[in-house]
């Protein structure tokens, strides 16, 4: 008999039906880990993280399948089946009825990020912080550098006098 439980010290395993039983037997806050979205260029460098947990709201740009290259709104995340699902993009049933298409959070890339919320403002403000961090350590490293060069300038004026 096979365990249906989420094992808590389950580490890795290089067989895909125990991965594929360790997602699906996953409790919701790990499921929720699984459904980060890479962030795309610009965002990486305006908050400073590269994934984001994708939120209704979000706009998002499709990367594989039938629908890549597209851009929509997320409208509905589903933690529990792991899928992400986008204004726009339906498919057709046999019967001629339109469904949303459903996507897997590894096939999508956040474009714009929905900061409504709490927690969006607080990881905002962090890259924020560290950006301007970033600046203060090259606004330091530059002015070494010029500390440096003048000091070397001197060095040359003081040989030339001698």
């Amino acid at each position: 008999m096979v365990k249906q439980s989420f094992s808590k010290t389950w580490k890795r395993s290089t067989q895909t039906r125990k991965q594929r039983k360790y997602r699906y037997n996953a409790p919701l806050h790990v499921k929720q880990k699984m459904a980060h979205v890479h962030l795309s260029k610009e965002l990486r460098e305006k908050h400073g993280f590269r994934n984001a947990q994708v939120k209704k709201g979000d706009k998002v740009k499709i990367l594989r399948g039938k629908f890549s290259k597209k851009e929509g709104k997320v409208e509905r995340v589903d933690l529990k089946d792991g899928k992400v699902y986008v204004t726009g993009m339906e498919m057709i049933k046999k019967d001629g009825t339109k469904v949303l298409a459903s996507f897997d959070p590894s096939n999508l890339m956040i474009t714009t990020l929905d900061t409504s919320g709490k927690k969006r403002k607080v990881t905002a403000r962090k890259g924020a912080v560290k950006e301007a961090k970033a600046e203060k350590k090259e606004a330091k490293t530059s002015e070494k550098k010029e500390v440096k060069e003048e000091k070397k300038e001197e060095k040359k004026i003081e040989e030339k006098t001698q």
